[in-house]
């Protein structure tokens, strides 16, 4: 294949239910707190106002909001200004969502139906496109490279993130700020997911558990900055780590279940293993996508075990949805910032609720609490994780991240 562009990670940030920032994220997944209550993922220490202007936050939805929190959380960890410290040109905004604005378009909604076309706000269609994040943090930090929104419903933010890698090696740019987000939480989505019987009737989130009974639904936003690894070190950046690979399937299977087998989850962690040039041995932990549904959690686990075979037992594994819920089109950002982190700290976090085995789920699903990574070679060098994101018409993405 030749030779190509590292692609290292400078900056992270994070808005999820357990709190405003990265190293929040991590530190109450890694100490068991968990941030759903009544049922929901809510970001309930997000006031807009901390970070905002009133008038940006009348024009901006509550999805774009979490984005430009968490990437101001990431430039500034990774030294970009303002201003950006590369050519302008030569930078990229990428980021997912599934449903976007939502929020915006439901209030448009109403508005047009109690009093009249007239009455829908003017910026109404910019605040409900998925592209809104992307398009205002090229304007916000002077982006003029691509400026990509990316929906593919739960894999968005995953899919946000190989997005931007493949065009930091294709030379395209040299770097990007990238990753997903979500504000879902309305009492149209909570119904028609209801509906499909995918959310948890008793509000728990329990992956891998004997009891589970669908997934608790969350809001959030997770964002990279991510360099071409010859651009971080001309300019000093501190590295966190690497975009090692991707890999991407559909499973060609069902609108909303996913193939029973994991036939399409275990392609595309396949396909990941085989871009990040990385053998399944060197594997210490994957990232579950982790749903708490009845089919999501077996799908996954077969795809696991077709993919690393005997050693699928001693590859340890946890859902960061148990601590947060599901944060659909940007849970795979966010589980790739938590990831990053929990390498650099040599920490395996853990699946909370996990109380009660299955007997068709028999990985090391991490249950209850963290664990310390096994030393090895001294404890210096990079080690290595898949994180996963599986989604509504069969949407996979799978990210192999080293750190």
């Amino acid at each position: 294949m030749g030779d190509r562009r590292r692609v290292v990670v400078t900056g992270v940030g994070a808005v999820t239910p357990l709190g405003i920032g990265a190293d929040v994220l991590v530190d109450g997944w890694t100490q068991g707190r968990s941030g759903i209550s009544d049922g929901l993922g809510r970001c309930l220490d997000f006031d807009p106002l901390d970070f905002l202007s009133r008038k940006e936050t009348r024009h901006y939805d509550r999805f774009t909001q979490f984005a430009l929190v968490a990437a101001r959380e990431a430039t500034a960890m990774a030294g970009w200004g303002p201003p950006i410290p590369m050519a302008p040109e030569r930078v990229a905004s990428v980021v997912g969502s599934s449903v976007g604005g939502i929020g915006t378009a439901l209030e448009a909604l109403r508005l047009s139906a109690a009093h009249g076309g007239q009455s829908v706000p003017a910026l109404a269609i910019p605040g409900m496109m998925v592209n809104a994040p992307a398009g205002v943090l090229a304007l916000r930090l002077g982006i003029r490279g691509p400026s990509l929104g990316i929906a593919s419903a739960c894999a968005s933010g995953g899919d946000a993130l190989s997005v931007a890698l493949r065009l930091i090696r294709s030379g395209e740019v040299d770097a990007a700020i990238t990753g997903g987000a979500e504000a879902p939480i309305c009492p149209l989505m909570l119904d028609a997911f209801a509906v499909m019987q995918a959310l948890s009737p008793t509000g728990q989130s329990r992956p891998f558990d004997a009891r589970r009974d669908g997934f608790v639904l969350g809001e959030g936003a997770g964002m990279m900055c991510l360099e071409a690894l010859e651009v971080a070190l001309d300019r000093g950046a501190s590295i966190l780590g690497e975009v090692l690979g991707h890999g991407c399937s559909n499973d060609a299977f069902h609108p909303v279940a996913p193939q029973p087998e994991g036939a399409g989850a275990a392609l595309a962690m396949r396909n990941a293993l085989t871009d990040a040039r990385v053998q399944p041995e060197a594997v210490e932990y994957i990232s579950a996508h982790g749903t708490g549904t009845r089919l999501n959690d077996v799908a996954e686990t077969l795809a696991v075990k077709t993919v690393f075979g005997e050693r699928a037992t001693q590859v340890p594994m946890s859902s960061l949805k148990s601590a947060i819920g599901h944060l659909i089109g940007a849970a795979g950002a966010v589980e790739a910032v938590a990831t990053v982190l929990a390498l650099r700290r040599r920490v395996l976090p853990p699946t909370l609720n996990l109380e009660v085995a299955d007997a068709d789920l028999n990985l090391d699903y991490l249950p209850m609490r963290a664990r310390a990574m096994a030393e090895r070679d001294g404890g210096h060098s990079p080690r290595v994780a898949l994180s996963n994101s599986f989604g509504f018409g069969g949407h996979n993405n799978v990210l192999v991240i080293g750190a």
